[in-house]
């Protein structure tokens, strides 16, 4: 049985929740693909994890989900989808972003959905040079008084621009942020933030692109990676303080793991589970099955001296420091170099 979080009086969310950036252009979605991601995201709701994860920059994806919410409609006595989007202008657009900007992009998703309404819409706006962020949040509930959007959030927000946003009268019912056993950084004052503020944390990024998985414990160091995803991951390991602490913390996991008879992944789930102020995980899966073992992580539990042990591993870790996305925001640095910033164009 999946768990629920209410993230806003009325309005509920699978704490497991399906993440669709595996299926965007450059990493599976594809003509023959097409029919096999519908069947892999209806396993997901069949097992309860009825809310969904996108963005206006995933190509391809918004236009899967619509296919697979028709699909859904179809299913007898099917249970209520939620899919949350993603409202990321251009980087390059900044500076020309206005009312009628925002209005086509959410439009554009409710096209591509296939629905009068979206249930969450998470905002990020790339440059502080460029002013504008908090008016186009502002932009954004105007659309939602309109109908067009039911819940503003934020993703990659920091305590800085949270308050701002906060400040500018707008309420976000979310901010999702990256946060695994290999990256604390939601810890660094963004959780207690998002308690004052009344905001949930939804997390990516919970098992490390799989790196925190049986597949890499006792593995050697690797040269070189094969994929994006891999290397954004490989750079967080090398933050946490290296591959030989980091094989430790694994070594850790799948003890614990081992004692519940779960995978090593399932555990650093749970983990994430248990922080303060997390409402759901975000996980990706592109194989039907594959859900199944990150559902487990309700059927297990940490105890407290489970959690010191995996604690103690995160205390003698070197990083990363600071607030969350911000090595990220660093385009100069090694992981704002391998970041897209104009997928809207694209």
């Amino acid at each position: 049985m999946i768990d629920r979080r209410e993230l806003s009086e009325g309005y509920s969310v699978s704490r497991l929740i399906h993440g669709g950036w595996q299926f965007s252009a450059g990493h599976r979605l594809g003509g023959s693909d097409l029919d096999d991601a519908i069947e892999v995201l209806v396993a997901s709701a069949d097992l309860g994890v009825t809310t969904f994860d996108c963005a206006d920059i995933y190509t391809g994806v918004e236009e899967l989900y619509g296919r697979f919410l028709r699909r859904w409609r179809t299913t007898s006595g099917a249970a209520p989808i939620q899919i949350h989007t993603k409202f990321v202008p251009d980087y390059a657009d900044l500076p020309s972003v206005d009312r009628q900007y925002v209005e086509r992009i959410i439009d554009r998703s409710l096209t591509r959905l296939g629905v009068e309404r979206l249930d969450l819409v998470q905002y990020y706006w790339w440059r502080d040079d460029v002013p504008g962020f908090e008016q186009t949040a502002l932009w954004l509930t105007d659309l939602q008084a309109a109908g067009k959007i039911r819940h503003v959030a934020g993703t990659n927000l920091d305590m800085a621009r949270l308050r701002r946003v906060s400040d500018s009268g707008v309420r976000l019912v979310a901010n999702q942020v990256q946060y695994s056993v290999l990256d604390r950084r939601p810890e660094h004052g963004l959780a207690a933030a998002c308690a004052d503020n009344d905001t949930w944390l939804l997390a990516f990024g919970a098992i490390a692109g799989g790196f925190l998985s049986e597949r890499w414990l006792g593995a050697a160091e690797p040269n070189h990676h094969s994929n994006r995803s891999l290397v954004k991951y490989r750079l967080m390991i090398d933050e946490f303080g290296g591959w030989e602490p980091y094989q430790a913390l694994l070594q850790e996991l799948s003890d614990i793991a081992a004692s519940q008879e779960v995978a090593l992944s399932t555990m650093a789930l749970r983990f994430v589970l248990d922080q303060p102020r997390v409402a759901s995980v975000i996980v990706g899966a592109t194989r039907i099955g594959q859900m199944n073992e990150n559902a487990r992580a309700f059927s297990c539990t940490l105890s407290a001296s489970e959690h010191a042990r995996i604690r103690a591993h995160l205390d003698a870790a070197c990083g990363p420091e600071g607030d969350v996305f911000e090595l990220e925001r660093d385009r100069d640095g090694p992981h704002g170099r391998i970041m897209k910033y104009d997928l809207n164009r694209a």
